[in-house]
C-alpha cells in the first residue's frame, strides 16, 4: 500500500517498483497527473512556465515551487527546495503548461509567496533524505506513546521529517478540539526538532494508511482518489440501498466514497418517474410507495397492514394520479407481471401478486408448458392397407413366440388412410398383450386379406419353418396348427 512497500532505494529510485517509481497498483503514483502537453513544441520566443509541482514523502502531499534556476527539470528528478530553517528534498511530479491548470484547480495564486527551488539534489543530500525517512517510523511509534500518556483524544496517522532533520510534521485525526501545547513541548525536547501539528480527516488518514476494501481491491483513497466529497445517506436512498451502517461504511468509519460514483446515473434515471407519487388513492384504500425500479421502470406499492406489493408501470401511476386529482378512485391496481426468463414487464389479467412482490406464479402453470413433439405416445405408423409398419428382421434374430406381439393396429382405420403419428421405437420393458385364444373366434378381428404367391409372406409357411430355425430354442413347445 503505497511507497512504504517499495523497500530501500537504489540510485534515487525505489527498488521495489518494477516501473521505477510508478507502481502498477497506483499506490506510489496516486497523485500523479499525466502531462499530455509535454510533447508539444514551444516557440523560441516562449519560455517554459516557471512554476513546477513537487511531491513529498510517500506521494501523499504536493506543493508548488517557483523555479528561478537555469536548470531544466524533468519529471522524477530529486531537487533541493526551500524549507523551514533549512532545505527539503522533493521529487518533480509535473512541469510545463499543465501546472497552470493544476494551480487553478487548487486555487493557488502565482505570486511571490511561493517557495523557491534551490538546485538539483546532490548525492549527499539524497542520502541524508533517505536516512530521515527511515527514522520516521521510530518517531511515530514514540510520539503515539507520548500522546497516550497525556490522555489526549487524538490519533497520530503519520510523521514526516524534513530532509535536513530540523522539522517534523505530525498528521493527526480528532473528533474534538485538542489542546496539545504541552505535547508539542515534549516532542520538541524529545526529538530535537521543530514540531508542526496538522489535522486531517478520516478519509485522508485511510489514504495514508492504505488497506483492502470490501470489493477486494485497494482503497480508492490510497490509490487514485484525491478529492474527497461529502457523502450522506441520501445517495443510498436514491439507489434503493438499505440503510445499514455496517455495509455502507468504509474502513475510515465514514460512508463509502463509491456511493457517489453512480449517483448521477440514478438521478437521470429517476427524472422520468412522476413526482408526488408517494401515495395513491384506490377503492381498497391508500397505497404507499415502497421503491422505484429504474431498470424495469416499475413502481412498487403496498397497502397498510398487508405484505403484498403491487408493481405498477409508470404510465399507470400517472393515470391514477390524474384520476385522484379529479376525485376518481380506481377499483384496483393493475399490476404487471415479471417474466422469469426475460425479466420484462407484462400486464397481468389476474390481480394476483405473491407476498414477496417480485414475481408471480403464472409462468409455472401447466398451461404455459410446451408440449413435446409427437404427443409422447409410442403408437406405430400404419401402412396404406392398415397393417403395422415394421422394419426388416435380421436373419440371425430368433423368431418371436406366438402371442408375444401386441396388436397395436388402429381398429376401424380404412385402407389408404394416413398415419396420425410418426413411428417411435418401443420402450424397453413394455408389457405385451395376452396371447390370443386360437380356438375362440375374434369378433373384432379384420377379415383375412388375400395373400400373394410369395412364400416369404405366407404366415402358415412361416409357422412351419419355425422348427427348422437353428437360432430357435428347440426346448420350447411348438405351436399347434390352426384349423383352416
Amino acid at each position: 500500500m503505497g511507497c512504504g512497500n517499495c523497500g530501500t532505494t537504489t540510485g534515487g529510485k525505489p527498488s521495489g517498483c518494477k516501473s521505477n517509481g510508478g507502481c502498477s497498483t497506483g499506490g506510489c503514483n496516486r497523485m500523479n497527473v499525466f502531462d499530455w502537453l509535454s510533447t508539444l513544441p514551444l516557440q523560441d520566443t516562449l519560455k517554459p512556465f516557471p512554476v513546477i509541482e513537487v511531491s513529498f514523502s510517500k506521494g501523499s502531499r504536493k506543493d508548488f515551487y517557483r523555479n528561478n534556476t537555469n536548470h531544466i527539470l524533468e519529471k522524477g528528478d530529486y531537487i533541493a527546495l526551500e524549507g523551514v530553517g533549512g532545505f527539503d528534498i522533493g521529487q518533480v511530479s509535473l512541469t510545463g503548461e499543465l501546472v497552470k491548470l493544476q494551480m487553478k484547480k487548487y486555487s493557488v495564486e502565482n505570486n511571490s509567496q511561493l517557495k523557491r527551488v534551490l538546485h538539483p539534489a546532490t548525492e549527499e543530500e539524497i542520502a541524508q533524505y533517505h536516512k530521515q525517512k527511515e527514522r520516521e517510523s521510530e518517531v511515530l511509534v514514540r510520539a503515539r506513546a507520548m500522546a497516550r500518556s497525556y490522555n489526549l483524544q487524538m490519533k497520530l496517522a503519520e510523521a514526516e521529517i524534513q530532509a535536513d532533520g530540523k522539522k517534523a510534521t505530525f498528521f493527526y485525526t480528532a473528533d474534538q478540539r485538542v489542546d496539545f501545547r504541552e505535547l508539542i513541548k515534549a516532542y520538541a525536547s524529545e526529538f530535537r526538532v521543530k514540531v508542526e501539528m496538522r489535522q486531517i480527516g478520516a478519509r485522508q488518514e485511510s489514504g495514508k494508511v492504505g488497506g483492502i476494501g470490501s470489493c477486494g481491491r485497494e482503497l480508492c483513497c490510497s490509490t487514485w482518489l484525491t478529492d474527497f466529497k461529502s457523502v450522506n445517506t441520501t445517495a443510498a436512498r436514491y439507489q434503493n440501498l438499505s440503510i445499514n451502517q455496517t455495509k455502507l461504511s468504509g474502513q475510515c468509519g465514514r460512508l463509502k466514497c463509491c456511493l457517489n460514483y453512480e449517483l448521477d446515473t440514478y438521478m437521470d434515471a429517476l427524472s422520468v418517474f412522476p413526482d408526488n407519487a408517494e401515495q395513491i388513492q384506490t377503492v381498497q384504500g391508500t397505497a404507499y410507495l415502497q421503491k422505484r425500479d429504474i431498470f424495469k421502470n416499475l413502481m412498487w406499492y403496498s397497502f397498510p397492514g398487508s405484505s403484498k406489493q403491487y408493481p405498477l408501470a409508470i404510465t399507470r401511476v400517472k393515470e391514477i394520479i390524474v384520476q385522484n386529482k379529479q376525485g376518481i378512485k380506481p377499483d384496483e391496481l393493475q399490476a404487471v407481471e415479471l417474466e422469469l426468463n426475460t425479466g420484462k414487464a407484462v400486464k397481468v389479467d389476474v390481480g394476483f401478486v405473491n407476498d414477496v412482490g417480485q414475481i408471480t406464479l403464472r409462468s409455472l402453470e401447466k398451461g404455459n408448458r410446451k408440449k413435446k413433439p409427437g404427443g409422447g405416445n409410442n403408437k406405430p405408423q400404419l401402412n396404406a392397407d392398415g397393417s403395422t409398419q415394421t422394419t426388416e428382421r435380421p436373419q440371425n434374430r430368433p423368431a418371436r413366440p406366438q402371442g408375444a406381439r401386441p396388436d397395436n393396429r388402429q381398429r376401424g382405420a380404412e385402407p389408404g388412410s394416413q398415419p396420425q403419428r410418426p413411428q417411435q421405437p418401443k420402450r424397453e420393458g413394455s408389457k405385451p398383450n395376452q396371447p390370443k385364444n386360437e380356438g375362440a373366434q375374434q369378433p373384432n378381428r379384420r377379415p383375412p386379406q388375400p395373400q400373394k404367391d410369395n412364400p416369404g409372406n405366407n404366415n402358415q409357411q412361416a409357422r412351419r419353418n419355425r422348427g427348422n430355425n437353428p437360432n430357435r430354442n428347440n426346448d420350447a413347445k411348438p405351436p399347434e396348427p390352426t384349423a383352416e
